[in-house]
Formats: C-alpha cells, sequence, structure tokens
C-alpha cells in the first residue's frame, strides 16, 4: 500500500508546491511509482507538472461528482497526476452537508493506494476542509519552510491543526520532516531560524537544504519540474538529493 504524504503548510509562499512537484519528479527519477494530487483549487502543481488544468476530469469531479480516482489520473513522465483547478474551490462549500465530510479524500484514494509506493498530496495554504481532507488521508506530514519568522508562525499553526486532526480522524498521524526552501546562505537570519527548527525538531529536520535559485522559480512557467528543465542547476541537484534523504529517512515524529 502506497504511503502517502501531504504537503502542507499554512503560510503562503514557503516553497510547498515546488517542493511538491520537484520532489516528485526525483522520485520517478529513481523509478518509483508515485502519484501527485492536487488539493489546492490554484492548480499550480498541476500546471508545474506539464497538465492542462481544463484537460479532463479533476479532483472535483472525484470529491464531488462521484467520479472514480483512476479515471481522472493524469500520466506523465514526471509521475502520474490527479490534477485541480478552480472547480475545487467550490468543494469546500459542497463537502460541508456531507455525511463524514473530512474523510472524502480518504475514501476517494482508497482503491487506488495500493498501485503507488507513494501518494504526494499538495494542500492549500489555509486550514480549510480541503486541507482537512489532505490530512485524514495522509500518513505524514512533509512541512518545506522558508527560513523567515512568518514561517516559524505557520509551522506552529500547522502543528495545532495537525493535533485536531489526530484526536479526531486520524491518530497515526505524524510529522514526516521539515525542508528548508528558499535559502540565502547571505542571510544571517536563515542559519538562526535552521538552529531553531532543529532544535525542536531534531532529526525530523532534513539535512538537504534547498537554496534559493532561479532556475526552479522559472520551471513552473515552462509546465516542468526544474530537473527536467535545467537539470545540471543548483535547484535541481538540490531536490535529486532531497529525493535520496527522503528515501532513507526514518525519523517520522508525533505532533
Amino acid at each position: 500500500m502506497g504511503r502517502v504524504v501531504c504537503f502542507a503548510n499554512q503560510k503562503g509562499g514557503v516553497g510547498k508546491t515546488t517542493t511538491c512537484v520537484n520532489l516528485c519528479a526525483a522520485v520517478k527519477d529513481k523509478r518509483r511509482s508515485i502519484l501527485l494530487i492536487d488539493a489546492d483549487p490554484q492548480g499550480n502543481a498541476t500546471t508545474g507538472m506539464g497538465v492542462s488544468k481544463h484537460s479532463g476530469q479533476t479532483l472535483y469531479d472525484v470529491l464531488i461528482r462521484g467520479s472514480q480516482a483512476k479515471d481522472a489520473i493524469v500520466k506523465t513522465k514526471y509521475g502520474d497526476v490527479l490534477p485541480a483547478n478552480l472547480d475545487l474551490s467550490g468543494a469546500a462549500v459542497e463537502l460541508v452537508d456531507m455525511p463524514e465530510r473530512e474523510l472524502a479524500l480518504k475514501r476517494a484514494i482508497a482503491p487506488i493506494r495500493d498501485q503507488y509506493e507513494y501518494i504526494f498530496i499538495d494542500c492549500p495554504p489555509s486550514l480549510g476542509l480541503l486541507t482537512l481532507n489532505a490530512l485524514a488521508a495522509a500518513d505524514t506530514v512533509l512541512i518545506p519552510m522558508q527560513c523567515e519568522f512568518y514561517a516559524m508562525e505557520g509551522l506552529a499553526d500547522l502543528t495545532t491543526s495537525m493535533r485536531l486532526i489526530r484526536n479526531r480522524f486520524n491518530p497515526g498521524l505524524k510529522i514526516e520532516g521539515i525542508v528548508l526552501t528558499m535559502y540565502d546562505r547571505r542571510l544571517s537570519f536563515a542559519g538562526q531560524v535552521a538552529r531553531e527548527v532543529e532544535k525542536y525538531f531534531g532529526k525530523a529536520l532534513y539535512r538537504t537544504i534547498v537554496p534559493r535559485n532561479v532556475r526552479i522559480a522559472e520551471a513552473p512557467s515552462h509546465g516542468k519540474p526544474v530537473s527536467a528543465y535545467s537539470r545540471l542547476s543548483r535547484g535541481a541537484e538540490a531536490y535529486d538529493l532531497l529525493a535520496l534523504e527522503f528515501f532513507k529517512h526514518d525519523h517520522t515524529i508525533d505532533v
């Protein structure tokens, strides 16, 4: 049965979707079967994987219209994708009246879990029903985090939300790890934040740090992960190393 990893941070702009897309592609490069589920109505992970947001069925059809997840999946050379578009923004409202609405995504992916080694879920940067569904469906949460003060606040908010999910819907939910993104070694505060995260989360902090890199920023506009856009860039190298560490990482922690 595939391991379900949710990519979440309640603060936007921390490299969450970028990390989800590029780590997915790096895992696929290692010949592992992987599915990326885009649970963000903005659909940035969808386009970042080279999939049109309007090419067929999406996660909205699966959650609201009863479509089978397997019928909405789009295969790409970077990994399989269950896409999203702005239709998904209405799902949070339409799910409200459904029984066990927080478990809709978990039910939807149950039939396909054994078809993949890994399933990544990219979440919106807020705690709404879509993020609750992702957390309820996941085994672990991987937290991309930019080295700045407000990102620390987002981390605290997310761990609080995870405790609520554990208590009500998913008692086995754990933190997969924390990945520092958009790291600029020239900024002293970046190092300070990194030390604070390591102090509180110990070995859950990944050793691989994703640098601020122009190729990572450019790749989504070409509908490609950075490894396909600029394989020799520092950004592509960082995500390749992150994938290797991800396979060996066994320091999940309780919230």
